[in-house]
């Protein structure tokens, strides 16, 4: 009985003024996938998609997901979160669906599987007009997405997973999925990742290979750390998510900049490489 295939490293980048510099980092690292992240896109987005695509097939290398930023506020903490991120908050909704509409286009025009993003704050109880209401957007989103021939996946960490899971039930479309960001889940305070397996493993799509803390204090998120530094314990994680049927790209992120990512990339290379 042949082993059964590898999986495939890859880095999140953000999307460059010249997008074939987004292509070239990943090549730089040596690295044949990337989640590609991109801020709100205007309409137009035609040559985007050719230099993309040109660069992708010129440096052999596969874009898994984009993931989709989204027009507005944005607060990465427990206090004004709840309030500004994803489709949570009633205010933006609507303009965030039609960002997520304009993101799958280009995702289906760029010949990419999904589009990712945080959905937000997901309330736990089903009879908050908020989480109705989100279900419904994203009901609206999935079915454009459906139509583009491409996936809706969620960001984990905002939501405990049996609401996200209960979420994904609720909108009830075959195209969901999730990208496991395992840190997140920590930062959170949500779930210890290994164990927010056994409610939604098996829909696991994609994931970011981060690492990181839980919080110390009631406003802000845990710390990010590089990989070996925090509390995901990988070594235990990459077997289970695999028994569960994932074969999709494992994505490092470090989310700090300058040359001290580059080397934090590197180094989680190392020490996912033989858990892969």
């Amino acid at each position: 009985m042949s082993e059964p295939e590898k999986l495939k490293l890859g880095v999140i980048v953000g999307l460059a003024r010249r997008p074939e510099d987004s292509i070239a980092k990943v090549r730089d690292l040596g690295l044949p996938t990337c989640q590609l992240c991109c801020p709100p896109l205007e309409e137009d987005t035609a040559e985007l998609v050719e230099r993309l695509r040109s660069a992708c097939g010129e440096q052999h290398v596969e874009i898994t997901t984009v993931w989709a930023g989204l027009p507005g506020p944005a607060a990465w903490n427990f206090t004004e979160g709840p309030a500004t991120i994803g489709l949570v908050p009633p205010e933006w909704r609507a303009q965030r669906v039609e960002a997520l509409k304009s993101a799958a286009q280009f995702t289906a025009a760029l010949g990419v599987r999904s589009i990712t993003t945080h959905v937000g704050f997901l309330p736990e109880f089903p009879g908050d007009p908020l989480y109705t209401g989100t279900v419904e957007a994203l009901q609206e989103v999935c079915a454009c997405c459906a139509e583009a021939g491409v996936e809706f996946w969620y960001e984990t960490g905002q939501e405990t997973p049996i609401t996200l899971l209960r979420t994904i039930e609720d909108v009830g479309t075959t195209n969901q999925g999730i990208n496991l960001d395992p840190a997140n889940l920590l930062m959170y305070g949500k779930a210890n990742p290994i164990d927010a397996l056994d409610v939604f493993g098996r829909r696991v799509q994609g994931m970011h290979a981060k690492d990181g803390e839980y919080p110390t204090n009631g406003r802000e998120l845990g710390r990010e750390r590089r990989l070996r530094e925090g509390r995901v314990n990988f070594a235990v994680l990459m077997p289970k998510l695999k028994s569960l049927g994932f074969r999709g790209a494992v994505t490092i992120e470090r989310e700090i900049s300058g040359p001290q990512q580059t080397r934090d990339i590197q180094y989680a290379m190392d020490v996912l490489a033989p858990l892969c």
